[in-house]
């Protein structure tokens, strides 16, 4: 009687009667525990410093650089474009600014999400070169930004 029943039984049902619930449940369903936080490592960053000795021209190229060098894409095109457009006409108040603009964050999101305007920018971020950097970002030009700027203006005449 019971071997009937079992061969009368559509496929699922059968599988679920013969291996259990447990060995059926596939992927990620939306039901998962709340998650911890034990996997996440984080690493402290050493708090920015300014550096007022630093010479404009060196201050300038390192900044080029920290542009450039993101670890995001997205801030990677979005920073290296606004260096080369914007750096060599910035007085030096306005490169300290973006200097800890783009250092002292510990997370390049936050910059990405205040330059898109997509959150609101903190009170002691909120300066003229933020507002210069949202202002680039909303690209009103129509540009097309898919990579970073080439090198080779770094050899050209300022504007």
């Amino acid at each position: 009687m019971a071997a009937a029943r079992l061969r009368s039984l559509p496929g699922r049902a059968l599988c679920r009667h013969v291996l259990g619930l447990v060995s059926l449940q596939r992927g990620y369903r939306g039901d998962s525990p709340k998650d911890s936080g034990k996997d996440i490592l984080e690493i402290p960053l050493p708090p920015w410093q300014e550096r007022p000795d630093e010479p404009l021209k060196t201050k300038r190229a390192r900044l080029l650089y920290e542009s450039r060098k993101r670890g995001m894409l997205e801030n990677c095109i979005l920073l290296s474009l606004f260096a080369k457009e914007n750096l060599n006409r910035m007085s030096e108040r306005q490169l300290n600014l973006y200097d800890r603009l783009i250092n002292e964050p510990s997370n390049d999101w936050d910059i990405y999400y205040w330059a898109t305007e997509a959150k609101p920018t903190p009170p002691e971020f909120e300066n003229d070169v933020m507002v210069m950097l949202r202002e680039f970002a909303k690209n009103k030009k129509r540009e097309q930004r898919l990579w970073q700027p080439d090198l080779e203006y770094l050899f050209e005449p300022p504007r």
